[in-house]
């Protein structure tokens, strides 16, 4: 069970947004802990989480943070049952907060926040996750009416845009039937960099993207859950970059 996220904020100018790391939220044994990584100096335009205004302090509670706490439903919300059933989960058996914020992206219409896991190694050395497909909200409303359609374990496809003039590591999903190849959406930003490097060095029978979960009375951003399956070449050290590590020391834990 993934135990720690990475949180990303976008920033926004006149002509662009860009979406980057700015801190690190993990589970320990009784506590969580939050602390900022180098992204948060970097990127244009951030400012400190209310409450957390110190970029170089530790800051743990007992309790979730209130600034992730209120990016999920409470227990008591008839919603709730639904957003588990929306993210793969059993609703008798409730994930850890961490796991759930980790699979449903923490993502709400008023903020600029995300937050995501890093990927690590399976047990046989694969590289799996799961994403909620991004973009149906500036698609066509009919390619709504075609996700609807999809069959858990459908086959999809990856499509390197590399003419698109928002995000120059941009992935595309598309449908995978010998008739139709459909887009219908990207994989997530946070994803991107690490999903163009799989794509470049794993065969392409090492790589399978399937329809997950279609939840078809969700709201567009958890509409379809996807699963990826991919090699995991030597060398390869998913979120590694300069703005993912913390700018303060953190005391090891165990996971």
């Amino acid at each position: 069970m993934d135990r720690a996220l990475f949180v990303a904020w976008r920033s926004r100018n006149d002509t662009c947004s860009r979406w980057g790391p700015v801190g690190r939220l993990e589970r320990c044994a009784d506590v969580y802990r939050f602390v900022y990584t180098r992204g948060a100096q970097t990127l244009e335009g951030f400012q400190p989480f209310p409450g957390m205004e110190d970029l170089h302090a530790i800051y743990e509670s007992t309790e979730l943070f209130p600034l992730f706490a209120n990016r999920l439903p409470a227990p008591v919300r008839k919603e709730y049952e639904a957003f588990l059933t929306w993210a793969g989960f059993d609703p008798t058996d409730p994930p850890d907060p961490i796991a759930l914020l980790g699979v449903t992206e923490g993502r709400r219409t008023t903020d600029p926040i995300e937050v995501f896991p890093c990927p690590t190694p399976s047990e046989n050395g694969a590289y799996i996750t799961k994403f909620f497909l991004h973009g149906l909200q500036r698609m066509d409303p009919d390619l709504h009416d075609r996700i609807a359609t999809l069959q858990r374990g459908e086959r999809l496809a990856l499509m390197l845009d590399i003419m698109n003039p928002y995000d120059r590591n941009a992935v595309a999903v598309r449908t995978a039937g010998p008739q139709e190849r459909m887009l219908i959406g990207y994989v997530p930003r946070y994803l991107a960099y690490d999903i163009r490097r799989l794509c470049c060095e794993c065969e392409p029978d090492f790589i399978e993207v399937t329809v997950e979960r279609v939840n078809p009375d969700a709201p567009l951003q958890h509409r379809l859950l996807c699963r990826m399956e991919a090699c995991w070449p030597e060398g390869f050290r998913p979120c590694s970059g300069d703005e993912f590590q913390p700018l303060v020391s953190v005391p090891s834990t165990t996971r």
